[in-house]
């Protein structure tokens, strides 16, 4: 069989015009190179007459030498970075060479990745403030009504391995591993020092001449650098098993209830032997995700206006169970309204899924002006709620009230707006913003990354809704 035979140029398909090496006259004007409407322009136009940045100015004053980059340069190459997913320092100086819109931003300039993870390091608390910020433009714009708000919490991934964690009680063993083998090193140490006083050629040969043969080997060092770690993770571990206690018993006493002893005759206020700590960042904890896999991770808390998915408060704590999450998250919320001049109407309401019930929190929201719709998960075997008709029983406690009130068609239909409240919101941080998974180690770096996020969000939704004409309009 024949090869087809190869059509010739004139009979060819036609297709447009394509030269790789066309010479083009583009405008000088940056500008002018992104369409009208695009987010940079947004960015651009918020950073130079929206945002209040004289906190970041402030911590150069004093400073001298050579000039750093221009606080709103980076300032907009951040923002429009972390509105995209581009996150990591690295990523976002590389964006600074193939991104059009960045190049507009950035003015041509490049900063390096340094120079980037710098300026977000040393601006962490100024950042953080811009949540503020955000919230006080997206209410004046009127995307902020405050009457259903929606409190949950997501697990964000720590910037550290669980594999770079250890029990209790491995490091109990361990700790007693490395004393026998330090004691053994400096019995050896000790011999050879011994020996290589005898002759200052013998000295020599051994350190080398440029040593004075009373430094700590390598290996001895290592070992109680290790050892100094591990005792410091004990300690923490110990005093947060002895707080946890004190905790309890406080929770307890409350109650008018007896703690009871624990198995085996544990010290109550000792680490349990499967407490863990983790060496990259001490203080995030395994926590189980929402695909049921563990990771180090910390918790995320986002209170979200109805109206238009507006974060109105955002916190991040390094425990698991969200019960203890709510009161921090309210006592923000009214900082917040406070600095960005709103205020919750009277009818109020906060609706929480079953993870934050408890007598104290209903009572906590009600402290805070909110009128609270918290699950309370199934009734245990047996257990029965009042009719959502006729007079409560006077014995009924604040459970049994609570989803009483839950099944009335009132307490029904608000309850029915937080997944589509607050969990949308979760889903466009992580796979628009990348923001579930942290870059900065240590609690107070994650939540200042976390409320940066979610500052970034709301902006994306003041951008979305007609940008700073909404400002100017009202």
């Amino acid at each position: 069989m024949r090869a087809p035979v190869a059509a010739s140029a004139a009979e060819a398909k036609a297709f447009r015009p394509y030269d790789p090496d066309q010479v083009l006259l583009l405008s000088p004007v940056l500008s002018e190179w992104v369409p009208e409407g695009d987010l940079a322009h947004f960015v651009s136009d918020l950073v130079e007459g929206a945002l209040d940045l004289s906190a970041v100015y402030a911590s150069y004053e004093s400073e001298r030498g050579f000039p750093p980059y221009d606080p709103r340069l980076m300032l907009k190459l951040l923002l429009y970075g972390y509105a995209n997913g581009v996150c990591s320092s690295r990523a976002l100086e590389r964006s600074t060479h193939r991104d059009v819109a960045v190049r507009m931003l950035c003015s041509g300039q490049h900063p390096d990745f340094r120079s980037i993870a710098r300026f977000r390091l040393r601006h962490l608390e100024a950042l953080s403030e811009l949540f503020v910020q955000a919230l006080r433009l997206c209410a004046e714009a009127g995307l902020v009504k405050l009457g259903r708000l929606a409190l949950d919490g997501t697990k964000l991934r720590a910037s550290a391995s669980r594999h770079k964690a250890m029990s209790y009680e491995r490091m109990t063993k361990k700790e007693s591993e490395l004393g026998a083998e330090i004691a053994e090193l400096r019995a050896k140490a000790r011999a050879l020092l011994a020996e290589a006083a005898a002759t200052d050629a013998a000295e020599d040969e051994l350190y080398g001449a440029d040593r004075r043969g009373d430094e700590l080997p390598d290996e001895l060092a290592s070992r109680e650098s290790r050892l100094q770690r591990l005792r410091e993770a004990k300690e923490s571990l110990e005093a947060q098993a002895s707080e946890r206690e004190r905790r309890r018993r406080g929770a307890l006493a409350a109650e008018g209830r007896e703690p009871r002893t624990p198995p085996s005759g544990r010290d109550p206020f000792a680490p349990k032997p499967t407490d863990q700590r983790n060496f990259t960042d001490p203080e995030s904890k395994i926590m189980k995700t929402s695909d049921g896999s563990f990771h180090q991770c910390f918790n995320g808390q986002a209170v979200v206006d109805s109206e238009a998915q507006v974060v109105v408060a955002a916190e991040l704590s390094a425990r698991a169970p969200d019960a203890e999450e709510l009161e921090p998250c309210l006592e923000q919320l009214q900082e917040n309204l406070e600095q960005a001049g709103a205020e919750l109407p009277d009818d109020a309401k906060l609706l929480a899924d079953a993870g934050y019930f408890s007598e104290g929190n209903v009572e906590a929201a009600k402290r805070h002006g909110l009128d609270p719709h918290i699950a309370t998960g199934k009734p245990k075997h047996g257990e029965q709620s009042p009719p959502p008709r006729g007079r409560i029983p006077a014995g009924a406690t604040a459970k049994q009230r609570m989803a009483r009130k839950l099944r009335t068609s009132e307490g029904r239909s608000a309850y029915a707006k937080r997944k589509v409240v607050v969990e949308p919101v979760f889903g466009q941080l992580d796979t628009v913003q990348s923001a579930r998974r942290l870059l900065l180690r240590g609690k107070a770096a994650a939540r200042a990354q976390w409320r940066f996020n979610c500052a970034v969000h709301n902006l994306l939704k003041l951008h979305r809704a007609g940008g700073l004409g909404l400002l100017a309009a009202g």
